[in-house]
């Protein structure tokens, strides 16, 4: 972790020394977040507590042209692989983005559209990740191909082709993933979303022997923004959960932010997990979540907030308190 935290360090010295000449080249800009937060359970849990380094990205994006920009992300933070654990980042980012007219084409080492516009409603990812990301319905990078297109001022389709084993998994001849979305504003406001994806899985004879089948996902969203507050609702199906067949989890997810000052806000969100027959019991759970936010400035955010978590299985409902603080330019 010390090792980690030194060169983080060294890389945001070197962008910090860089500052001036990247400010005054209007063409690119620098990508740095950082997410870190303090947390203390109570109760049961009450031995859970620390400060933690939940991420950091850093790195640069530059407009090649009117239309053509790339965009290079590194994304630093603790894997909860053991085979990775020796690892100090992987490449979140790296790709080339065309756009003309109402059509946008990205390819490369790209975001993926699968919960990004949820992600981007919540507003809230150094918090918690949105529902399909917190709970691995798929990942939020990946290499492939991806195209957006407009068709009028209330609809736009997105297409994408990509790997599907996301970012810190790269991967060549074992299937690929296929998504697409629709997007829907019938008002200014309102939005509505479905998504649904499939991951093939190529080994036939793995297929017959195994019962291992390709992984489907399903996504409906609705958000309504207002002046003075936003709220959204989204359910998540994925079937074939990693290729097994008939092992799905499925989940519910609300989330709502009023707003109290031009920098303070007060957010809540209820998630819940749960699969078929119950054969993940020992991770379908309950998870809500509760707090302010305050806006120091335009690139610094602090929240403190209470979440509660209860498993099925389990049934004991686990209490933290924790101190989130982002930064972000």
């Amino acid at each position: 972790m010390r090792i980690k935290v030194s060169i983080i360090t060294i890389f945001l010295s070197c962008i910090y020394l860089n500052a001036q000449e990247i400010k005054a080249d209007k063409k690119g800009s620098a990508i740095i977040t950082i997410f870190s937060d303090f947390h203390s359970g109570f109760g049961n849990v009450n031995n859970e507590r620390g400060f933690g380094l939940e991420r950091a990205y850093i790195g640069y994006q530059y407009k090649l042209s009117s239309n053509i920009k790339v965009k290079a992300i590194a994304d630093f933070g603790q894997s909860e692989d053991v085979r990775d654990m020796n690892r100090i980042g992987f490449i979140k980012n790296a790709m080339i983005e065309w756009e003309y007219g109402k059509l946008s084409l990205k390819g490369g080492l790209i975001g993926t559209t699968q919960f990004k516009h949820q992600e981007s409603f919540w507003g809230k990812r150094y918090l918690m990740k949105s529902f399909q990301d917190e709970y691995k319905f798929g990942s939020s990078a990946d290499l492939g191909l991806s195209c957006e297109y407009k068709w009028n001022n209330f609809i736009y389709t997105d297409v994408i082709i990509a790997n599907g084993e996301g970012y810190k998994k790269l991967q060549i001849g074992k299937g690929l993933q296929y998504g697409l979305g629709m997007t829907i504003n019938p008002y200014k406001d309102l939005t509505l979303r479905v998504y649904a994806s499939y991951n093939e899985y190529d080994n036939t004879e793995v297929q017959e022997k195994n019962n291992y089948k390709g992984t489907t996902n399903i996504a409906g969203f609705i958000g309504y923004k207002h002046k003075y507050f936003t709220i959204g609702s989204e359910y998540n199906f994925m079937k074939n959960t990693d290729f097994h067949y008939n092992r799905n989890k499925m989940g519910l997810s609300v989330y709502t932010t009023v707003i109290l000052k031009e920098n303070i806000n007060i957010f809540g969100r209820y998630d819940y997990l749960y699969s078929n027959k119950d054969w993940d019991i020992e991770n379908d759970l309950m998870t809500g979540l509760f707090g302010i936010e305050y806006k120091i400035n335009r690139y610094i955010k602090i929240s403190p907030n209470i979440r509660i978590k209860q498993k099925q299985k389990i049934k004991n409902i686990n209490t933290y308190f924790y101190l989130n603080v982002s930064f972000n330019i």
